[in-house]
């Protein structure tokens, strides 16, 4: 579905990936380890257009992306939940989630009801201001709006950052869920080792804006992970 093949990215002078390469399944979820500050939300912008490269290549779906819009590429049905969450605070959870709409296929520009049965405390304050929500209920909120385009790869950065463990439940089982379907690729970015590894099929670590290390999630060394993530 998704292939990344050897793309640097630079910020300025500043070069935050050099020479990765990732692919991402259908049926499948692929996972993106490493500490902080080494290049794995500059992955995510990368591919969904936020930020570009300036070498090798993005393809989808066997067609190559580089030049398409971040828009144009949510049309494609590629949908991001950035790290952070990044809700509208001040519209209701209602109003967040018909955001994600806009991108959606035409003739299915409606929340399915099975959102709400993924996310049943959404359905509960579907009046309430998006920031007035505790931090895992804006995860479940910023995930949910990401699948209310009817995505067909997802990008999750960091989805259990700051999350009580009740919610880290909730989403692993939401993405268990998906997974299990077999009609979307998930794009997991973690630094929490087992969440990743109970879920992904391959995963890929980054250090200093390199892949270090890659293999089937089932061979992973955790130790030898780990070394590349302790701080």
């Amino acid at each position: 579905m998704l292939k990344v093949e050897n793309i640097d990215l630079f910020y300025g002078a500043s070069q935050a990936l050099k020479d990765v390469s990732f692919e991402v399944n259908i049926g499948e979820i692929s996972c993106v380890l490493g500490r902080n500050g080494v290049g794995k939300t500059s992955l995510t912008r990368a591919i969904t257009a936020r930020q570009p490269i300036t070498r090798g290549s993005i393809s989808w779906q066997g067609e190559n992306i580089d030049k398409l819009s971040a828009p144009d590429r949510a049309r494609l049905g590629i949908a991001y939940v950035p790290q952070g969450r990044e809700i509208f605070s001040q519209l209701t959870v209602l109003e967040n989630l018909q955001s994600g709409l806009a991108a959606a296929p035409k003739g299915e520009r409606f929340i399915d009801d099975e959102i709400y049965s993924l996310f049943p405390v959404l359905k509960q304050m579907l009046k309430r201001r998006g920031g007035d929500l505790s931090g895992g209920q804006q995860q479940q909120l910023a995930i949910a709006r990401a699948l209310v385009m009817r995505p067909k790869l997802l990008i999750l950065d960091e989805p259990t950052e700051g999350i009580q463990p009740s919610i880290i439940k909730d989403i692993h089982a939401v993405l268990e869920l998906l997974k299990e379907r077999g009609n979307m690729a998930i794009m997991l970015v973690e630094q929490y080792v087992e969440f990743a590894k109970n879920l992904g099929e391959q995963y890929v670590v980054l250090d200093r804006g390199e892949v270090v290390l890659s293999g089937l999630n089932q061979d992973m060394d955790e130790e030898q992970v780990r070394s590349h993530i302790a701080v």
